[in-house]
């Protein structure tokens, strides 16, 4: 059974909806701030990187960065990644744009020593990128056409994050936000990590 390393309503959130949407086995295993699992290990010895979420196979090898951990989840259970086509590519550039620009930008809002200046330069970006994932959202259910794909639940977090943060967004995104917390899978993981 593989094992998720996670942190409540951290970027780990969108592998745990993942994870539950597509119905493999899973064991969560929650790691606090300092770094320590909450059965008393030390994270940096599961992942020396340092950074969760961090997802256990069942030979006991160790899978780390997001955008891997979704792709792994997806390709093993056939589901939430269309096996070809433009919409593979699509669901791919969305995750990847979420785990690299919105992920990237939102850094100085856990930092407690970033400067107010920091903060607005990251809002400003958020705010753009933001209107261009509610752009590409269109009127659709989901982020690549009609059914839900990695880049949705990873969408999920990113709009909870900017929530936490007084962060504008489209209220085309508020409405999918909402609706995305109907969806068993999703509403699932918000309940488990103690989010609603």
């Amino acid at each position: 059974m593989m094992i998720l390393y996670y942190h409540p309503g951290g970027c780990s959130l969108a592998d745990h909806i993942v994870l539950i949407e597509t119905g493999l086995p899973y064991r969560l295993v929650k790691v606090e701030r300092g770094k320590r699992t909450e059965d008393g290990r030390d994270f940096m010895t599961i992942n020396p990187k340092g950074f969760i979420p961090a997802l256990e196979l069942d030979d006991g090898s160790v899978l780390t960065e997001n955008l891997a951990i979704l792709v792994y989840i997806a390709h093993q259970a056939g589901a939430l990644l269309p096996s070809d086509g433009l919409d593979r590519w699509r669901a791919l550039e969305a995750t990847s744009f979420m785990t690299t620009e919105f992920h990237g930008n939102f850094r100085p809002f856990f930092h407690v020593d970033a400067t107010h200046a920091e903060r607005d330069k990251a809002r400003k970006l958020l705010v753009k990128h933001f209107a261009t994932i509610a752009g590409q959202l269109g009127d659709r259910p989901f982020l690549v056409g009609d059914r839900m794909t990695i880049a949705d639940p990873y969408l999920v977090v990113m709009l909870m994050w900017a929530e936490k943060n007084e962060i504008e967004v489209p209220k085309r995104l508020n409405d999918y936000l909402a609706h995305m917390k109907t969806i068993p899978s999703v509403a699932k993981a918000l309940t488990d990590e103690g989010l609603v």
